[in-house]
């Protein structure tokens, strides 16, 4: 089915590509995820993508060209990620690699990225290694990190009376950096807070009843959590059973975004203050109209990776068009300070880290309808929340 690109798309992207018909071979883009391991996340993610190549197609390609993403399932494994990576590097002809939603995966394929010199975007991990600590020249993030949503959850806490906190996060690098990011911006906000408790449950395998308990024992003035998915769920129902969120301020990083709200059903929880995708409120712009884009074309409302797929595949044709070309180095130098308008807005991939400038809405969790959503939510422009270039420089290595 046809349909009609929304203005800022056509303008950022497709203004000047060619109205002639695609000639040659598809330039191929080798997209590895967690398909199978977190379909919730990775199955609309891939939605995303598809819709936004049929779209960049039907407006002639890039450089003439269609444009071709090959789908590889890496089970969440560091290891198969990287074995798929050589594959669609030496023996499917792509000329960038996309995707990961697991920060230690994505940590994996930009190391092997930055040995073959091959430019890596990496849509979902979060941690801030991959753009800082670990950060090389051929990889890109898109979604904000974890020290961004960190920070935006941080100031709303800083502007409450809570003075001791307990975090809870998986045990792996997206988890470890969320909460060294929550508590640095916060500490730096309001001094005389205290940490009295963390918990670190293994991805996946939360034990939520004796993670509740620990909690409920330090007594916290409010609780940080960073878990997502299954351990999200888990930890919801066990809290809510046994009364820790009672008179406690929660704040959850992606706790708001539909895939990890929308399974909760009415046991979502009521009044944390999180970070997610309130699709079901946007009125206008391109947000609203690519809502009203993806519905049509899936018959079925969008999660957030439905969105950070579609601006994936929108950066890709923008840096490939930018470059003029398919080559490794001119991909990679266009993608440096790249702009790309994408549903949330326009963004920017900035020369000093790599890390692009999208932002994340927070807001506060209610029931509607017997679900949960976000209410009184803001964007967050991405670009307000990193720290300083000096602070940048002293965090990444130099390239």
């Amino acid at each position: 089915m046809p349909r009609a690109l929304f203005p800022t798309l056509a303008a950022a992207v497709l203004a000047s590509l060619p109205a002639a018909a695609q000639e040659g071979e598809p330039i191929k883009i080798g997209e590895i995820n967690h398909f199978t391991r977190m379909p919730a996340f990775a199955e609309p993610y891939r939605r995303g993508i598809e819709m936004a190549v049929e779209e960049i197609n039907e407006a002639g390609g890039v450089l003439g060209r269609p444009l071709e993403f090959v789908f590889r399932d890496d089970q969440g494994e560091p290891g198969e990620a990287i074995k798929i990576a050589e594959e669609l590097m030496r023996r499917e002809g792509t000329v960038m690699i996309t995707g990961s939603i697991l920060s230690n995966v994505g940590l994996a394929i930009s190391s092997l990225a930055a040995r073959r010199e091959f430019v890596y975007l990496a849509s979902e991990p979060l941690a801030d290694a991959l753009t800082w600590g670990q950060g090389n020249a051929w990889t890109f993030r898109l979604r904000p990190s974890t020290y961004m949503q960190a920070a935006m959850l941080a100031e709303a806490a800083a502007g409450t009376d809570a003075v001791t906190y307990a975090t809870i996060a998986p045990n792996y690098a997206y988890g470890k950096d969320a909460v060294a990011a929550f508590k640095e911006v916060l500490t730096e906000l309001k001094p005389d807070v205290e940490f009295v408790a963390e918990q670190w449950p293994p991805l996946f395998d939360i034990d939520a009843g004796a993670e509740v308990q620990a909690l409920e024992r330090a007594k916290p003035d409010a609780i940080y959590n960073v878990t997502f998915g299954t351990d999200l769920a888990k930890f919801v129902r066990e809290g809510e059973t046994r009364g820790l969120f009672e008179d406690r301020q929660v704040y959850g990083l992606l706790s708001g975004e539909p895939e990890y709200l929308e399974p909760l059903g009415a046991e979502a929880p009521e009044g944390w203050v999180v970070t997610g995708y309130p699709w079901y409120d946007f009125e206008d712009g391109a947000g609203a109209e690519f809502v009203s884009a993806y519905e049509a074309r899936w018959d079925e409302t969008p999660k957030n990776g439905s969105n950070v797929g579609y601006a994936t595949a929108l950066s890709v044709a923008a840096a490939i068009e930018t470059a003029g070309s398919t080559e490794s180095a001119a991909i990679r130098e266009a993608f440096e300070g790249l702009t790309v308008a994408v549903p949330a807005g326009e963004i920017t991939y900035r020369e000093i880290d790599n890390q692009a400038t999208h932002g994340a809405w927070v807001g506060t969790t209610a029931l509607r309808d017997g679900g949960g959503v976000m209410v009184d939510w803001t964007y967050e422009d991405g670009a307000d929340c990193l720290p300083s270039d000096e602070r940048v420089r002293e965090l990444r290595p130099a390239d």
